[in-house]
């Protein structure tokens, strides 16, 4: 769609690196709000936040890579081209959760509570995030040719192959991940227990997740076997290790 946002000389701000920094900005300014009101001193979000971003962007990466490990042994400095996309949000996940409750013990926060309150900005910021994706070409669908909302690529500097109608995944992905976010701010006025907004937003998004991989068309995101991809696989484990998560942790609260 539109790759790159400008040209300044020799600088070049690529639309997708813009995007997702704006949801992460949005997110954290979000969790510093709802801390404040929950009495926690908006600096330690201020600080788990960028710790989670780091996590989170070498995690995911780092999973890309462990994916497409024959690509990058042939090219690896194309390992630093982040700009590109190649990220992968659950492997964003499976390091930021572990830094997160790092840094939660070591300044005495409850790790469910601040679980909580990163949720809807979870939700939100990759939202946005996605929109990038789908400005970069990134994360693209299978062909559409029949679909009335079938998305057709004509920039050349596009992730995704052009002048052919796609699904537009990263639009099926950003519309549920905002609806997922006005479900966990709702949700938030009726919460009964820590880390049931967490639970909640790991069940709704590994859902979410296994159906739009049905329609996306980049092979690089790996496959497990048939037509089960590797994210599908890890949404299912996440699905019940999440269930698993709330029915224990209201148990817990009971």
């Amino acid at each position: 769609m539109h790759p790159v946002l400008f040209r300044f000389g020799p600088i070049t701000i690529y639309t997708y690196g813009f995007l997702v920094a704006a949801g992460f900005l949005l997110g954290l300014a979000l969790a510093i709000r709802q801390a404040k009101k929950e009495g926690i001193p908006h600096n330690k979000i201020v600080d788990l936040g960028f710790y989670i971003l780091i996590a989170a962007l070498v995690g995911s990466r780092l999973f890309f890579i462990f994916i497409n490990t024959g690509y990058y042994i042939e090219n690896p400095l194309d390992i630093l081209k982040i700009w590109e996309g190649g990220l992968v949000f659950y492997g964003g996940v499976l390091l930021a959760v572990p830094t997160a409750i790092w840094y939660a013990r070591k300044n005495f926060l409850g790790i469910w509570k601040t679980a909580d309150i990163f949720a809807p900005s979870i939700a939100i910021g990759h939202a946005i995030g996605r929109l990038g994706c789908f400005f970069a070409g990134c994360c693209y669908g299978k062909t559409a040719e029949t679909l009335p909302w079938g998305i057709i690529f004509t920039n050349p500097e596009s992730l995704a192959p052009t002048n052919i109608p796609l699904h537009p995944t990263q639009l099926y992905e950003s519309a549920g991940e905002f609806l997922i976010f006005f479900l966990l701010i709702t949700l938030r006025r009726y919460k009964s227990f820590n880390g049931q907004l967490f639970m909640t937003y790991l069940i709704l998004y590994s859902i979410l997740r296994f159906i739009v991989e049905f329609f996306r068309g980049d092979v690089e995101r790996g496959f497990i076997m048939y037509n089960l991809s590797v994210s599908q696989g890890v949404s299912i484990l996440v699905l019940f290790a999440a269930i698993a998560g709330l029915y224990f942790l209201r148990k817990k609260e009971n």
